[in-house]
């Protein structure tokens, strides 16, 4: 099946003003933004921009095809797509600016974003996913037990200083995995005038929010703008807290793949849509949501801090350190987990029983259901004399 780069041969000899903003376009830009734009994209001070085209140019001559592929990350594609957005008219003059990439171990924040000018004077403003920091990745897990954290802060500073050089323009605000999030939260909280601004919101398989945030007022005076994308075996897009619909789009990938943008399946200038999402991914969540109830604010905290303070005592800084990791840094990982305190020893097989726990009653109420249903349609068939 087709997908984002299909999508660029299809229709990237039309301009944005010939053919308007769809929603392969926004997860183009939502998949752009995690290009290391450091040095290429003017920041927010600067007042100037940059086209796809030149940035493209720029970012190669750094650059090499051996060193991208060589990453693990699935975020790695994001310079392919930028080099083929390049290419083609639709893209290759849209500009870039106010590129902030801030990642900051001392508050546990990993945070992306920048502004992309379309042809009609609108705005996409794109938060950055997770990128293959582990500081990244650990903010991610701090989402369970903070109520805010600094890269939502970030993300909402950012759009509210936007608003007086934007005045008066429409505003699109999007991104992937936690960017989706970021996107949301931004939107949230940004004040009544930008917000009238505010065309659509997309949180392409992005995390919901804890439950104090997902029922707030501020929460639900932005859900008729927001659009909650996924694919059918969605694992990071069902976690935590949502409120609203969702869309539920087909995937060539398998399990955890599917989070990757680019497995998702394109048709013309849309999404191929699915039903509703897979019954894995729904067992996982309920799984989930049981698990983490059942956990305090200190045990949810002291499990997150634990192992990431574990790997960074291993030097583990990056995805890709975790995937090498060498002999000598998988010894230190163990000393440094033989050296925990009892106490929480007895906190990770509290919560791995808990978890457990929580899968086999998930299970078995999914298996009685089925059950039920089974027997429902078997007395219904007798009834009709279908069978």
């Amino acid at each position: 099946m087709a997908n984002m780069m299909d999508y660029l041969d299809w229709r990237g000899d039309l301009s944005m003003k010939t053919d308007g903003f769809n929603d392969v376009d926004n997860l183009l830009f939502a998949q752009l933004v995690y290009v290391d734009f450091e040095g290429i994209v003017p920041p927010p001070k600067s007042g100037e921009s940059v086209s796809i085209k030149e940035a493209s140019e720029r970012f190669w001559q750094r650059h090499d095809e051996e060193e991208i592929l060589a990453k693990v990350s699935m975020t790695k594609s994001a310079p392919f797509v930028m080099r083929r957005m390049a290419q083609t008219r639709r893209f290759a003059d849209i500009r870039l600016s106010r590129y902030i990439n801030d990642i900051s171990d001392e508050e546990q924040s990993q945070f992306s974003v920048m502004c992309v000018h379309l042809e009609d004077g609108s705005i996409y403003v794109a938060y950055s996913g997770t990128d293959d920091t582990i500081v990244g990745w650990r903010e991610n897990f701090n989402m369970g037990f903070l109520t805010e954290t600094p890269g939502q802060l970030k993300a909402a500073a950012y759009l509210d200083g936007i608003a007086g050089a934007f005045a008066q323009k429409d505003i699109r605000v999007g991104g992937h995995s936690k960017g989706g999030n970021l996107a949301v939260y931004a939107a949230m909280k940004c004040r009544p005038e930008l917000l009238r601004q505010i065309v659509c919101v997309y949180s392409n398989d992005g995390p919901g929010f804890r439950k104090e945030i997902a029922e707030s007022s501020e929460y639900q005076r932005l859900l008729p703008k927001v659009r909650n994308i996924m694919p059918e075996s969605s694992i990071v897009g069902m976690l935590l807290e949502h409120r609203g619909d969702y869309e539920v789009v087909k995937s060539t990938g398998r399990g955890a793949q599917q989070h990757d943008e680019m497995s998702w399946e394109v048709l013309g200038t849309g999404l191929v849509h699915a039903e509703d999402v897979a019954s894995e991914s729904i067992l996982l969540d309920e799984t989930m949501k049981k698990w983490i109830d059942q956990l305090d604010y200190e045990e949810r905290r002291e499990i997150v801090e634990t192992v990431f303070d574990i790997l960074e005592e291993a030097q583990i800084y990056t995805v890709d350190d975790l995937y090498h990791c060498k002999w000598k840094q998988l010894q230190e990982i163990l000393r440094a987990k033989s050296r925990l305190p009892e106490e929480t020893h007895l906190l990770f097989s509290k919560a791995l029983k808990l978890l457990w726990n929580a899968g086999n009653r998930t299970i078995k109420r999914s298996v009685k259901k089925a059950v039920e249903e089974s027997k429902t349609d078997s007395k219904k068939s007798i009834k009709t004399g279908n069978i």
